[in-house]
């Protein structure tokens, strides 16, 4: 059976004329004069077959049946100017919301984002930091990168970057009294263990040594703090190349052997399906390709 809907213009005419209770302010807020307000109310009414308006002495006022009418839309229209404003916020070039674990944020992210603002000064990019690999797409976040395997069917998933995994410590702890030369050196440096203690130990199996205790050393909750604590010369990290790049760029982390371990893993751009074609999404999934790809030819990280 069709919906039976008053016309929408005349509708939208007695919203603003029952809200101000005057048909001047109506025809101001809908910049349309004040007959054509008052016909839009006549058609209305005429529709309903019912007053919904009466004038005592100057003032205008609702009737009964116009006031409960009045009360049953109101919320509607808030609803949809809601709604609305909303879909303007997700669709507008001027903001992009990006959530991502905090390290990849610290560590990548940000010392690079004047780059993309120089390149598109009309985005205005929102970071918003989650501690999580695989972090919720809700109504308030455009994209987000994932560290993952890529199986996410119900999104739309772009792969940036395979992610290795490195030993790096600092150039003052390579060239101190305990000597790094070969792997088994390690047994008299402190392991630096980034959230689990099972890199190190596939990372020692990979490259032959045995007899090492990766029970030792402190776990960190953060990327970027084992980071900071192997630059800080506590002792040796196994970090991920893509993070622990700009510290390496940088000369605060050097790498004591060229030995990698090969994660299953790698960083992905997602969004909803819906969203993958919008401006200011493909800008920002085409410069992060185009960093990404300068970045692989670095004799510091494999790719």
């Amino acid at each position: 059976m069709p919906r039976r809907l008053p016309p929408l213009n005349a509708l939208k005419a007695f919203e603003a004329a029952a809200r101000h209770l005057s048909f001047t302010r109506a025809a101001e807020e809908l910049f349309v004069t004040q007959a054509a307000v008052s016909h839009q109310i006549k058609a209305l009414e005429d529709y309903l077959g019912l007053k919904l308006f009466r004038r005592k002495n100057r003032s205008l006022l609702l009737t009964e049946e116009g006031q409960s009418y009045f009360l049953d839309i109101k919320d509607i229209f808030v609803q949809v100017a809601e709604s609305t404003e909303r879909l303007l916020a997700r669709s507008a070039i001027g903001s992009l919301t990006v959530c991502m674990p905090p390290s990849f944020a610290i560590q990548w992210l940000v010392p690079r984002l004047a780059k993309f603002s120089e390149k598109n000064p009309e985005i205005d990019v929102r970071i918003k930091a989650v501690d999580s690999d695989e972090i919720p797409l809700t109504d308030d976040i455009d994209v987000a990168i994932y560290y993952g395997e890529g199986h996410w069917p119900e999104l739309h998933a772009d792969k940036l970057r395979n992610e290795v995994l490195i030993p790096v410590c600092s150039p003052a702890l390579l060239n101190g009294p305990k000597p790094l030369t070969t792997p088994e050196d390690l047994k008299k440096h402190t392991l630096l263990h980034d959230m689990t203690r099972q890199d190190w130990q596939l990372w020692f199996k990979k490259c032959g040594v045995t007899g090492m205790n990766v029970n030792q050393g402190p776990i960190f909750s953060h990327s970027s703090l084992v980071l900071q604590a192997a630059a800080h010369g506590q002792g040796v990290a196994l970090g991920y190349s893509v993070l622990a790049a700009p510290d390496i760029k940088a000369g605060r982390l050097v790498l004591p052997f060229q030995d990698v371990l090969v994660s299953r893993n790698a960083y992905y751009l997602v969004c909803q399906p819906s969203q993958a074609e919008l401006g200011k999404i493909v800008a920002f999934r085409e410069w992060m390709h185009e960093m990404f790809a300068e970045e692989s030819h670095s004799d510091l990280l494999v790719n």
